[in-house]
């Protein structure tokens, strides 16, 4: 029986004629890349995306990701879209899906927590360990109940107390330019040429999983093995809230 093709909602929603943003494309080698695009579009938000299974998942995160473990943001799930997207940075012309400046916010690669994989994502969490130039140390996502006719699936972000947690708003406060150019939103708008900075390609070198870089399981659908539990205080799945101030309306706007 033929599977669907992961990325034909992606496709159908660009005209590639008209955008810079690469064509969908399922890759045929695993990796366990993830990336954050700061992507000011109907609504300013960050584009959080982890490659599972030959596409990146992706979540469209409200007011940026955020270091104190007592927030929950939110994070509207949007289409899968190509691991070539990954490196994109620009701008998408207006009038089309997602009009707006794109800038690759973090980049670095991802895994689950030990015992766990990204099949969770199917059960509706995801206990998970950020290695990028700006996110670090360990998260999860939980899928909300859905209310009512949202036509959106939400989740909640939230950062697990560890050694790089910060302030509410530090990362998209003090991180406001490309890790992968160096230029801000303005410049990438303007779009003023620039080169890749040093960093980033060595970032890139250092952070392939499966094509040179990382961890070589785990990130699809095999669970990493098992380690000693933290403590329950620590690793506690919280009930989410609806977040303050999200109706179904700007749900919508924020996942374009």
């Amino acid at each position: 029986m033929a599977h669907a093709d992961p990325l034909a909602k992606y496709n159908a929603k660009r005209d590639f004629s008209k955008t810079a943003e690469p064509k969908g494309e399922r890759a045929a080698d695993a990796g366990h890349r993830f990336m954050v695009q700061k992507h000011d579009a109907t609504r300013l938000h960050w584009d959080l995306r982890l490659e599972v299974d030959g596409v990146m998942k992706s979540w469209a995160v409200t007011r940026g990701p955020s270091l104190n473990p007592d927030d929950k943001r939110l994070a509207v799930q949007t289409e899968d879209h190509p691991i070539s997207y990954a490196d994109f940075e620009g701008t998408i012309p207006a009038g089309e899906y997602g009009g707006g400046t794109v800038m690759l916010w973090d980049d670095g690669w991802w895994e689950p927590i030990p015992g766990k994989s990204a099949e969770d994502l199917e059960e509706g969490h995801l206990h998970f360990i950020l290695h990028g130039a700006r996110m670090k140390g360990e998260w999860l996502l939980i899928r909300l109940k859905p209310r009512g006719k949202e036509r959106n699936t939400n989740w909640l972000l939230r950062k697990i107390d560890d050694d790089f947690t910060g302030g509410s708003d530090d990362l998209v406060e003090n991180d406001v330019t490309s890790v992968k150019t160096g230029r801000s939103m303005a410049e990438i708008a303007k779009g003023m040429k620039a080169k890749e900075l040093a960093s980033w390609k060595k970032l890139r070198a250092n952070s392939s999983p499966g094509r040179g870089g990382g961890p070589r399981s785990g990130g699809g659908g095999s669970p990493q093995p098992s380690r000693s539990p933290p403590s329950s205080a620590r690793w506690s799945i919280p009930s989410p809230p609806a977040p303050a101030g999200s109706t179904k309306s700007n749900m919508t706007a924020i996942a374009r």
